[in-house]
């Protein structure tokens, strides 16, 4: 691995460890293939042999790195596994539906607590969505040899998963009925069940895949799991303590760590999310009220880094002017082209907040 991309390891990894400051991170990525741009589709629901998508791969990394040797920003390019979100759904027995323009996305297969009480955790090894991205992984390593940094395939919570089985409207009213909600618990611990030790054995598996799930940051492998929390918006502060809370810590506990995406409207959850040990990233899109949300509940020295995309620059720039002291931020410019990621690479880094404690 060269000199720079040695470099941004070192640069990054003291980022998210809160070491000594050297100042905030930009990263850009090119417009990269996406699911849809594939002909087989997404590779988790195909019957075609996954070496037709090592291609796809290595051209999404390729990418990355002529991007990287061109810009010479933070990033550190990974070889990504990318899924759709139905990946722990279909497992369960989810019908996956494929749209033409968009990714795959799972439908439920549970509307009552009865139903739900009949779900069974799968094997690992025999849900092909599942086990299909170890394949992938093992022949994108044998392309590209097992130094390069591989990506996650998207990574949905337990809780997450289990709103995707049981049909979204009947499942939140179950919440909120004490008859239902043990069957609520039942089946998301189920999910979790399966999400940990899908984790535990990919992570075994592959030691060289990044955590961050989402965006296309990289971040250290031996880091703790990195996964979507949205379906947290939709409801109170005591049923996200209740029924979402115990798993996000146990896995913290469990890998030492947790990262989090999250697109939801959920800033009465975030004074919680300070009780999942080792908390250390977060990734927020600016949903109804924006980013400037993130601050106050979670800034400063002992909370997650916050790793940021979509946002335009004076966005940026703001975060950096108003974060709490010893906040840290990895901004990530997703999809442009090299010409406009010349651009703000260079604003952003003649801004005086760049190299700025905050």
């Amino acid at each position: 691995m060269s000199d720079p991309l040695l470099h941004n390891q070192r640069f990054l990894r003291n980022i998210y460890a809160h070491g000594p400051f050297e100042g905030h991170a930009f990263v850009c990525t090119p417009p990269l293939l996406g699911i849809c741009d594939h002909p087989d589709y997404d590779y988790t629901i195909s019957d075609q042999p996954v070496q037709n998508w090592v291609g796809w791969v290595v051209e999404n990394y390729t990418r990355q790195v002529r991007h990287q040797e061109a810009l010479g920003d933070d990033h550190v390019p990974c070889a990504r596994l990318t899924t759709g979100t139905h990946l722990f759904a279909a497992a369960f027995g989810c019908e996956v539906h494929r749209f033409t323009d968009s990714n795959p996305a799972a439908l439920p297969r549970v509307f009552t607590a009865a139903e739900a009480d009949a779900v069974e955790e799968p094997d690992l090894w025999k849900s092909p969505t599942l086990y299909r991205t170890f394949e992938l992984a093992h022949a994108v390593q044998a392309e590209l040899g097992k130094e390069v940094f591989l990506g996650p395939p998207d990574m949905q919570s337990g809780f997450d998963t289990a709103a995707l089985v049981w049909d979204k409207g009947d499942f939140l009213r179950a919440m909120a009925d004490p008859e239902q909600a043990p069957a609520v618990h039942r089946l998301a611990d189920t999910c979790a069940r399966l999400y940990k030790r899908f984790l535990i054995e990919f992570r075994r598996e592959f030691p060289q895949c990044v955590s961050c799930h989402c965006p296309n940051t990289w971040s250290p492998p031996e880091m703790g799991p990195w996964l979507s929390n949205d379906e947290c918006g939709a409801f109170s502060r005591r049923m996200f303590q209740e029924f979402c809370l115990p798993e996000l810590i146990d896995l913290a506990e469990t890998f030492g760590g947790l990262g989090m995406h999250c697109c939801a409207a959920a800033e009465h959850q975030f004074t919680a999310f300070r009780a999942i040990p080792n908390f250390y990233a977060f990734n927020r899109v600016k949903a109804q009220q924006g980013y400037d949300t993130i601050l106050e509940p979670l800034g400063g020295p002992d909370g997650p880094v916050f790793v940021l995309a979509w946002l335009e620059a004076e966005d940026i720039e703001r975060l950096l002017r108003t974060a709490p002291p010893g906040s840290r931020f990895i901004f990530e410019l997703n999809g442009a082209e090299l010409p406009d990621a010349q651009v703000w690479l260079e604003r952003m880094r003649r801004s005086p907040w760049a190299r700025t404690p905050c």
